[in-house]
């Protein structure tokens, strides 16, 4: 397994550019697993059920249609995306990737991180992602999109550790209109992005059985 934090805001297509090979070479068997803490500078993104009215200014960001599933997200500064690339048949032993067993794993991970920083995380019938209680209601912290190929998985998860909230203005996220975002920022949480990075390394080893032995490396 290969840790690995960009320290500078990665264009988005470079990074689905750097996903898409990594997965094809670790689905060959010539290179690790890959955990990838990034930040983007803010655009949306097009999932793959997006739907055109959910796209309410087109203008404001870039908008890049992406191959893993879900509808349109944000990202941008202060926002932790993870993108996390696994051999899911290595890891069933050499069965099917079990998909929904890995994506119940990725909301487990996002909740078991916010509870170090004392946040209640839950996950909804019908609504992808991360929620948290917020006065009158409920809100998004968190949200994943998965894409596998020949076995392996890419993109990953998005927490919203400071990001401009009123950057989501532009779209509906993940097609949800009921409901707004927040961040651990917005609910007190004074906390670095690197203080997030340690617990999601830590949480992530805990649940996925990694022994979590290679060097982290910063780029």
């Amino acid at each position: 397994m290969e840790w690995k934090t960009s320290q500078e805001p990665v264009p988005y297509e470079e990074a689905v550019a750097l996903m898409e090979a990594r997965a094809e070479a670790i689905a060959r068997g010539e290179a690790d697993e890959l955990v990838w803490f990034v930040e983007h500078p803010p655009l949306y993104t097009a999932g793959t059920s997006a739907r055109a009215e959910d796209l309410l200014d087109d203008a404001r960001f870039p908008v890049y249609e992406t191959g893993r599933g879900g509808q349109y997200t944000y990202h941008g500064p202060g926002q932790r995306v993870v993108y996390v690339m696994l051999d899911l048949r290595q890891r069933a032993g050499n069965s099917p990737p079990d998909l929904r067993r890995y994506v119940v794993q990725l909301e487990t991970w996002i909740i078991r991180t916010l509870a170090q920083f004392g946040i209640v995380g839950e996950v909804r019938d019908g609504r992808v992602g991360v929620w948290v209680e917020v006065p009158g209601g409920e809100a998004k912290i968190a949200a994943l999109g998965v894409r596998v190929r020949r076995g392996v998985s890419y993109h990953g998860i998005a927490l919203n550790v400071s990001p401009d909230l009123e950057h989501y203005s532009g779209i509906v996220p993940c097609g949800i209109r009921e409901y707004g975002v927040t961040s651990l920022a917005a609910l007190g949480r004074e906390v670095t992005m690197a203080d997030v990075d340690a617990v999601l390394k830590q949480e992530f080893i805990a649940l996925f059985d990694t022994d979590g032995a290679a060097e982290a490396k910063a780029v």
